[in-house]
């Protein structure tokens, strides 16, 4: 989702914002509220109007997204996609498969599984033996 600063409400730049660099901590909608400096159904409105989602859906896709970054370039002998997604605040590693899987087309495992396909495979032939 992409905010048009132009058009955009003042609350709606300062909510999303916000989101972009608060998203690893625990965020609730009082917090992004208190940090547009508007009321709470004007923020919902601009969010639905401009972006068409809500301040909680926002900041879930900004959460997925991130993760799935980090889940791109983790080294599945260190990182769990359970690490990963708490990190990003999922504390359900069965939900966040679940909202992962129905953005990104595949499980969270997989997409961890092939960074180190990846690496194998764009390496040198006698580093792979």
């Amino acid at each position: 989702m992409v905010l048009d600063a132009a058009s955009a409400p003042s609350g709606l730049r300062k909510a999303v914002a916000f989101i972009e660099s608060e998203a690893a901590r625990p965020i609730r909608l009082a917090d992004i509220v208190a940090a547009a400096g508007v009321g709470a159904r004007a923020l919902q409105y601009d969010f639905v109007r401009h972006l068409h989602t809500t301040p909680t859906r926002y900041l879930r896709s900004v959460r997925l997204e991130r993760a799935h970054r980090e889940l791109q370039a983790a080294d599945p002998q260190c990182e769990t996609v359970a690490s990963i997604a708490a990190r990003w605040g999922f504390s359900s590693p069965g939900r966040f498969a679940t909202q992962y899987r129905s953005v990104y087309g595949r499980s969270p495992r997989v997409t961890r599984s092939d960074a180190l396909w990846s690496d194998r495979t764009t390496a040198e032939p006698a580093e792979n033996e």
